[in-house]
């Protein structure tokens, strides 16, 4: 697949600063006191556990951060499909920058391995259907731009990145605002006309109130399947509709095939489990 990779100027300063975590201020003296300083050796990122890669720019940027000398030699794209056994990458050079640099390494990219894989799983649920999964905000602080990366390398889309990028008016602003309607009409004059407004709509007596107004997406919060195909017919095109809430891997089907253009999930960021990945020694 073709996945764009993140610029090494919004990946570098959260792998230097997990580095610099793990480093403290004496460094690693395990492999200091243990390991000789001319010792070298090759070393084979291995799946052990089937599913999709995402996060190799953030693991070989922390062994080259480490120590320069160590060469980092990819088996597989960003994006890939793996099953238990699949060699990922072999990483050469000194053997205390390779052992100083694996957790942090492996941390990244096990991570954002499982929110990708999670993704494509919910991406392969929804098949057949017109709609497509996107993320959300509920990110850990300080890694959005890699977990949103890992959900595009999932085979999913991302959300709005921030508050600052589309206007999502939520439950709470309709309800200081006075109201749907009210609350769209004061979004439209205080932002630009390149500026995107979507507006969540528990019912669907909110949802005709939100259409008369100019809006560009409805988010369609906990709605049943029932319920959200008649609020796919009343909007009938004239906005993109989002389904958000009561999503799990069993009921994301029936929620996409509503004919929704968006499912968007949280915990697809929030709690994907880690993929298991392991650095060995070739045996």
């Amino acid at each position: 697949m073709s996945l764009a990779p993140l610029p090494r100027l919004v990946i570098e300063p959260l792998v230097r600063a997990a580095l610099l975590e793990d480093l403290g201020l004496a460094g690693d003296i395990t492999s200091a006191a243990v390991v000789p300083a001319d010792h070298r050796s090759s070393l084979v990122m291995v799946a052990r556990q089937a599913g999709v890669i995402a996060g190799l720019d953030a693991a070989e940027l922390a062994f080259h951060l480490v120590d320069p000398a160590i060469h980092v030699v990819r088996q597989i794209e960003e994006g890939s499909q793996v099953r238990p056994g699949d060699s990922i990458a072999t990483i050469n050079g000194p053997s205390r920058g390779l052992l100083t640099g694996e957790r942090t390494a492996l941390n990244f990219l096990g991570h954002l391995s499982g929110i990708a894989t999670v993704t494509a799983s919910l991406v392969e649920a929804v098949r057949g259907t017109k709609a497509s999964i996107a993320c959300t905000r509920k990110t850990t602080p300080g890694l959005r731009a890699l977990e949103k990366y890992a959900v595009r390398a999932g085979g999913g889309m991302n959300h709005r990145f921030a508050l600052h990028d589309a206007v999502l008016i939520k439950d709470n602003h309709v309800a200081i605002a006075g109201g749907v309607a009210e609350a769209i009409r004061r979004a439209r004059a205080g932002v630009g006309h390149m500026v995107k407004i979507e507006v969540e709509v528990d019912t669907l007596e909110q949802l005709r109130d939100a259409l008369q107004e100019d809006v560009d997406a409805v988010l369609l919060d906990n709605m049943t399947p029932a319920q959200l195909r008649e609020a796919v017919a009343i909007v009938n095109g004239c906005a993109i509709t989002e389904a958000s809430g009561r999503v799990t891997p069993s009921t994301v089907a029936a929620i996409a095939a509503s004919g929704v253009d968006l499912v968007s999930v949280g915990w697809c960021t929030h709690s994907a489990p880690t993929l298991d990945i392991g650095l060995d020694v070739p045996g």
